[in-house]
């Protein structure tokens, strides 16, 4: 059996939904399209399909298999393009994962302006808050808000984020405004659940001296505009990067505390498994996205 052909086929039959279609697109017969499923659901030892009456669907291992043969497709068709010319444009479907609301606020907007450069790339975006496994999971690039790379992938910074306590006019008046890191044990805050040092926050102050202090939270979320948006309605202090609290800053809704003392900043990252065979459409994506946010962040200007 030609694995190739039959990958080929497999993702054929399900892009169209139909081995009949499936058929008239690779130039072949129906019957060789059946032979060619059975020949591959028999080499793996495993169901690929179901077959009802006026549809398909995919078994689970059918779906990890599609993932994977439509990726190494993609890749055979960018390979040859690139062979037999390299000003042939990137192509190929490009699996991204990025923070939910980084990319809600920062990389939605910059999608159509890549595919107008880059129309024959595929864009697969998805929005995940927790940390993916790049290359288990099948992703070709991951933009990740970090204060360190990865040992086992390589990276790219795009931009830098700070960190910055804050809070709504509205609570300060009611509870007072924190002068100190050690203040903040007195006061309602809101906690992010992926921040690294938990309810834990560290701070330096301009001399260098580290403060560090365990904060009360009345409320946890795993979504950074959902900690923005409680406190904006006055329900406590926030521990946020700029990313997210620039324009609610700049429109006067919060009010960042504790001037002299610092928070850690951290990085916007473009992770990708290998420098070594960097495909031509992660290649061109990192090229673009540090272009975008090169010189002043976005959401550090005025």
């Amino acid at each position: 059996m030609d694995r190739l052909r039959a990958f080929e086929v497999f993702v054929a039959v399900v892009s169209r939904q139909s081995f009949a279609r499936a058929a008239e697109a690779l130039d072949t017969s129906p019957a060789n399209v059946t032979r060619y499923i059975a020949d591959l659901e028999a080499h793996l030892g495993t169901r690929l399909l179901n077959r009802h009456s006026r549809k398909l669907s995919l078994t689970e291992s059918g779906e990890a298999l599609f993932e994977r043969a439509k990726s190494i497709l993609d890749d055979m068709a960018e390979a040859e393009a690139i062979s037999a010319s390299s000003g042939l444009a990137p192509r190929g479907r490009l699996r991204i994962n990025a923070p939910l609301s980084f990319g809600l606020l920062h990389l939605a907007p910059l999608w159509p302006r890549f595919w107008a450069l880059h129309p024959e790339v595929e864009l697969d975006v998805s929005l995940i808050d927790r940390v993916v496994d790049i290359v288990e999971e099948g992703f070709d690039l991951a933009i990740r808000i970090s204060r360190s790379g990865s040992t086992q992938l390589a990276a790219r910074k795009l931009a830098s984020s700070h960190n910055i306590v804050c809070a709504s006019p509205d609570y300060l008046r009611r509870r007072g405004t924190p002068t100190t890191p050690a203040d903040l044990a007195g006061h309602d805050c809101i906690g992010y659940t992926y921040w690294a040092t938990g309810d834990e926050w560290q701070f330096r102050d301009d001399a260098g001296d580290q403060h560090g202090v365990r904060v009360r939270c009345g409320m946890h979320s795993n979504n950074g505009d959902t900690v923005v948006q409680a406190a904006v309605a006055g329900m406590g202090v926030i521990c946020q990067p700029s990313f997210l609290l620039g324009p609610h800053l700049r429109a006067g809704r919060l009010v960042a505390l504790l001037p002299g003392y610092h928070l850690p900043d951290i990085d916007v990252l473009a992770l990708y498994p290998s420098r070594r065979h960097l495909s031509a459409k992660v290649r061109v994506m990192v090229d673009f996205l540090a272009e975008q946010f090169s010189g002043v962040a976005p959401w550090d200007r005025d």
